[in-house]
């Protein structure tokens, strides 16, 4: 009998059969995905033009109450289309995720983040305005750079742990006409290569506080804050653990979603639990009052990522009066009041932890202040909301008039943000 079984198995009506299965249960599967749901969103003044944004689903689906609020791109996702809209377009959303959809009318823009655009841009009209949304740095480097952080970590420690960010690469920007980015010359240069257009918009942030008048930074000049997402090897939360360890009179706090990366866990538990000047927090909402204790109990934020688009914590940090340690991959312009490691190296962050830690009340709360300034002049949500109106009118405009912006766009629109 067993043997029947293994006949009919491979046989051809069989496995013609089990495949037809499977691609009815796919189907029903995909069909329950909210995923691959698109939602339709029309104009007050409709200007007889329709839009596509791919890029997160959830802001549409979601009760208020229900919406995230741990990342700004759920209400970057939101404030884009409310600018389509805006300027007149009916406004078709899609995740940035949705595998199977096609487009079902004739669209004057489409925005994507991902790799829908690459799948579809040979339907398109062909005047239609096609954009790439650049939220990290380009994948191939984002995914080489955390594998050379494993691999020295591997080298260092004697551990392996697996990736936790890598993404598979897109063609967005191939198939597109031009990007809009947030981050700074050093994201901009991942994608270079491509000899696009690409215009900066500032990256907002989910938080924005008052300037902490009251905080003592003669008090806080010893501590220390990591604050990150996932990725603890691709933050480099593995070199600031083992920079920590050589600094018993500075202290650490840790925030980030350790339960999610067990292995990492595993390897640093004697630093992140039974080091005595090491405090492990774990995940923290960025909205929460205990950030905000924190932060006041910190005098810098140190972040040692290799690859980003642009650090949202990095700003988060910086409204919250921290002063910014971040490497060049952090994508966000730290100043004169930031500390940018060259190198990203244990060594580089002992040394410059000892030296920030040295400065004067007088000079740290200067630095402070400074990188509050900054963020609350560039990095705020009222700010995204006017500069992303003005570069999709810019943009729209340039195509309407028969030719591409000059490859110069991101030089040119670097310095407002």
């Amino acid at each position: 009998m067993n043997d029947l079984k293994a006949r009919l198995q491979v046989s051809g009506p069989y496995v013609i059969g089990r495949e037809v299965k499977r691609a009815i249960q796919k189907v029903l599967a995909d069909g329950a995905d909210p995923t691959n749901r698109v939602m339709t969103l029309t104009p007050e003044r409709p200007a007889g033009r329709s839009a596509l944004l791919c890029y997160r689903l959830e802001p549409f689906l979601l009760r208020p109450e229900q919406q995230p609020s741990g990342h700004i791109q759920y209400w970057v996702t939101a404030q884009m289309a409310r600018t389509l809209l805006d300027l007149g377009y009916e406004v078709d959303v899609a995740s940035q995720s949705n595998r199977g959809y096609w487009p079902r009318k004739p669209y004057a823009l489409v925005i994507d983040v991902r790799h829908v655009l690459e799948r579809i841009a040979p339907m398109l009209d062909a005047g239609c305005v096609k954009i790439v949304h650049l939220d990290t740095a380009h994948l191939v480097f984002h995914n080489a750079a955390e594998a050379r952080r494993l691999l020295a970590l591997q080298h260092r420690r004697g551990v392996t742990i697996p990736p936790s960010r890598f993404l598979t690469p897109n063609l967005g920007l191939e198939h597109a006409d031009c990007g809009t980015m947030s981050g700074n010359d050093f994201t901009f240069g991942t994608f270079e290569y491509a000899g696009k257009p690409i215009y900066r918009v500032p990256i907002p942030s989910p938080i924005t506080c008052p300037w902490p008048d009251a905080k003592d930074f003669g008090a806080v000049r010893r501590r220390f804050l990591f604050f990150a997402s996932h990725g603890l090897v691709h933050k480099g939360l593995d070199l600031v653990l083992e920079a920590f360890t050589r600094m018993p009179d500075l202290h650490l706090t840790v925030c980030g979603p350790l339960d999610s990366e067990p292995a990492f866990v595993d390897a640093y538990r004697t630093e992140l639990y039974h080091t005595p000047n090491i405090e492990t927090v774990g995940w923290i909402d960025t909205t929460s009052v205990r950030l905000r204790e924190l932060a006041d109990a910190s005098v810098a934020m140190i972040l040692p990522t290799c690859s980003e688009g642009a650090s949202t914590s990095t700003i988060e940090g910086m409204h919250a009066g921290v002063i910014p340690m971040v490497t060049y991959e952090c994508g966000v312009d730290v100043g004169d009041f930031g500390v940018l490691f060259k190198q990203g190296t244990i060594d580089e962050i002992v040394a410059q932890a000892a030296q920030l830690s040295s400065l004067s009340s007088s000079e740290l709360r200067q630095r402070a202040r400074a990188a509050w300034e900054c963020a609350r002049a560039r990095h705020t949500r009222e700010r995204f909301v006017v500069e992303y109106r003005r570069t999709i009118e810019t943009i729209v405009a340039s195509f309407r008039n028969g030719g591409r912006a000059g490859q110069d766009s991101y030089r040119d629109a670097r310095q407002p943000t």
